[in-house]
């Protein structure tokens, strides 16, 4: 998991306290998981299966089915660009391209110092607002290159 194992399995422990240990808890304690880590460890993986008394393949599967969970670390936070269509006419692949200079990383990629990740999503059903940047849980409607900077400081990232 991360350099400090103790603190990793009393917090995946705890998780797992909540849950009965069956599958039909498996989704959500995979969505705790990604909560509490920001990804799914292998380790964690790992641990889930066990304590769910389920394969180790099922669990896998399910965590690679679903887009929402995340195989690698995430940045503290994530920012969303919609590519809908509307959020797309209005100007998405600009504010994404101006993104990526600012980050340095392109869709998918998360900044060196953990501090953003950067992903594109087909629609958030704001369209009255496109185009739309999320940082972390806050929507930023009718966004414009000159106004990321705010959004990116406001994101708590850095």
């Amino acid at each position: 998991m991360t350099s400090h194992a103790c603190a990793d399995r009393a917090r995946l422990s705890a998780i797992l306290a909540r849950y009965p240990a069956e599958e039909s808890s498996l989704i959500h304690v995979l969505q705790e998981v990604q909560r509490a880590y920001r990804y799914l460890p292998c380790e964690a993986l790992a641990a889930v299966a066990k304590a769910l008394h389920v394969p180790l393949a099922r669990v896998v599967s399910v965590a690679t089915f679903y887009r929402a969970f995340a195989h690698r670390p995430q940045g503290r936070t994530v920012v969303k660009v919609c590519t809908g269509t509307a959020c797309h006419i209005r100007g998405a692949g600009l504010l994404l391209e101006s993104l990526e200079r600012r980050l340095g990383v392109g869709p998918g990629g998360t900044t060196e110092d953990l501090g953003f990740t950067l992903q594109t999503v087909n629609c958030v059903g704001a369209c009255a607002m496109a185009p739309v940047v999320i940082a972390g849980e806050q929507y930023h409607g009718h966004a414009r290159p000159a106004g990321l900077d705010r959004i990116l400081n406001n994101g708590g990232g850095k």
